[in-house]
């Protein structure tokens, strides 16, 4: 069963649930992207259905992943935090995406799922399932540059990348010694998950069916001041907003580090 006080101490609270502050979110928000890793594995299983499971059972996921100790995916790791968030106190919605590929186009609008909560009249994006790089700290939806570690984030309404959408704010990263550059963009309203599981979704459905057909492994923790990201065998670790890129071309280099981000070494 789902126990805040359980989830707290995992994420190295200690003491009575702390209150539903801006604070409180910054803190745990970072504990969770540090000790509760991304990692797609389940995904080919999952094959086509990879939605499927969008609204998630909160007490069967918390012990595969809290207490047993897995890893997950955006809806899984963000529908805990979600939940942990709400029991806190804090007022806070689903929000959904769609990923700035390689090529630059957009996934489909429900393809990334995570967390907005509003404190003080501001909306603060708060996502511990997404790879990376990304954020570790909650980003607050405003155009002004917000640093983390040595990278800086920002919320735009218009994008160079994308001078044709409408209706969308995008969520923007610059590494210290790079340019800014999309990571996503979403709409600034709540969503509902009868947008995934009640209606039909042509995009969407393509969608998983070209994942289903092309499965490549994602995992992903943050560091104290950055992150790892490995996918497949490409290894992009980020520290104090500086990238370095390695190719893990023997396998006990590749198993060392899987074992390094979901916390098993």
């Amino acid at each position: 069963m789902f126990d805040i006080d359980h989830y707290l101490t995992a994420l190295g609270h200690s003491g009575p649930p702390p209150a539903a502050t801006l604070e409180t979110l910054r803190v745990l928000h970072k504990a969770h992207l540090m000790t509760v890793p991304f990692d797609n594995f389940l995904n080919e299983e999952r094959g086509t259905a990879i939605w499927d499971g969008v609204d998630i059972d909160v007490d069967t996921v918390f012990k595969e992943v809290v207490v047993g100790g897995r890893g997950g995916v955006c809806y899984e790791l963000n529908g805990l935090f979600r939940e942990l968030l709400g029991r806190l106190g804090f007022e806070v919605v689903v929000f959904s995406a769609g990923v700035r590929g390689p090529d630059g186009s957009f996934g489909p609008e429900l393809e990334h799922l995570f967390n907005g909560v509003r404190i003080d009249g501001d909306w603060y994006l708060a996502d511990v399932g997404y790879s990376g790089p990304s954020l570790i700290e909650p980003v607050r939806v405003s155009p002004e540059a917000q640093e983390q570690y040595g990278s800086q984030f920002r919320v735009v309404e218009q994008s160079a990348a994308d001078p044709d959408g409408t209706g969308f704010h995008y969520l923007e990263r610059k590494p210290r010694d790079g340019e800014w550059s999309t990571i996503h963009r979403f709409r600034l309203k709540a969503r509902s998950f009868s947008e995934w599981l009640d209606h039909d979704n042509p995009v969407l459905d393509e969608y998983a069916r070209m994942l289903a057909a092309n499965v490549t492994y994602i995992r992903g923790r943050a560091l104290e001041n950055g992150q790892m990201t490995l996918t497949g065998r490409r290894l992009l670790t980020v520290e104090d907003g500086r990238e370095q890129v390695r190719v893990l071309v023997k396998q006990p280099d590749l198993d060392a580090v899987i074992k390094h981000i979901l916390l098993q070494d």
